[in-house]
């Protein structure tokens, strides 16, 4: 589990960042694709992987009364998700049925879940991006979800918009997207973004004042190097 100072510093950096610190360490493809939030300008979410998954529905398995069952898993994943995980959905991209609705996200947001995250759709979406829970899916999807998934296993590992979620990965989301962070590196990375990101401030200082990119990003020139070092000494002297 991620620390809550390893946590911190995530929500001050993006996704793009992350994308690249995972690209150093050779992880090309841990960005969820076709995969948006519904209502833009939200805090940046961040927690670790709760999963469910869904295979395709069979017709005799899955009529509507097996919402009847108590033990229904896409009832008890919503029920034990922990607080401050995010739970993310594997529903094999398909968003002709929804994932799940208001009611369901509703209820991970009163129990203090961090955010949802489906590779199919919501329905109700208009409500559940009002809500004080961060959300991404595909895009918005009418039918139950009985009508096309059934639900097959919690907190395993999963594929989500083509990417491997292990549980307790580290989860985070802004306006851009979903990325996931491997839990054994997710401390690293977190202190790596934000000295990413302090360059990238930086440069956009730089950017906006007039300065040519070439020699400053990627930064090769000494004379930017030293200017970048006496920037970053005011500015932490200044915190």
């Amino acid at each position: 589990m991620a620390s809550t100072t390893t946590k911190d510093k995530l929500k001050r950096v993006s996704t793009a960042t992350i994308a690249t610190c995972l690209f150093k360490r050779g992880l090309r493809h841990q960005f969820i694709q076709d995969v948006k939030p519904l209502k833009l300008n939200k805090p940046t979410m961040i927690g670790e992987a709760y999963t469910l998954r869904y295979i395709p529905a069979r017709e005799d398995l899955n009529p509507i009364e097996v919402f009847k069952d108590p033990k229904h898993l896409q009832r008890i994943a919503v029920e034990e998700c922990p607080k401050g995980a995010v739970m993310v959905i594997d529903s094999r991209k398909d968003a002709r049925a929804a994932s799940a609705g208001s009611i369901l996200a509703t209820r991970l947001m009163v129990k203090g879940a961090a955010g949802i995250i489906t590779d199919g759709g919501f329905r109700d979406s208009a409500e559940i991006a009002e809500l004080a829970l961060p959300s991404y899916h595909n895009r918005p999807s009418a039918p139950t979800n009985l009508t096309l998934h059934q639900a097959i296993s919690i907190n395993e590992p999963i594929g989500c918009g083509d990417v491997a979620v292990f549980p307790g990965d580290i989860i985070v989301g802004d306006d851009d997207g979903v990325i996931v962070i491997p839990a054994h590196i997710a401390d690293e990375v977190a202190d790596e973004c934000l000295q990413m990101t302090l360059f990238e401030d930086f440069v956009m200082h730089k950017v906006k004042d007039g300065q040519s990119i070439i020699g400053l990003y990627p930064l090769v020139d000494e004379k930017m190097s030293v200017e970048f070092e006496e920037w970053k000494k005011t500015k932490q002297e200044r915190q």
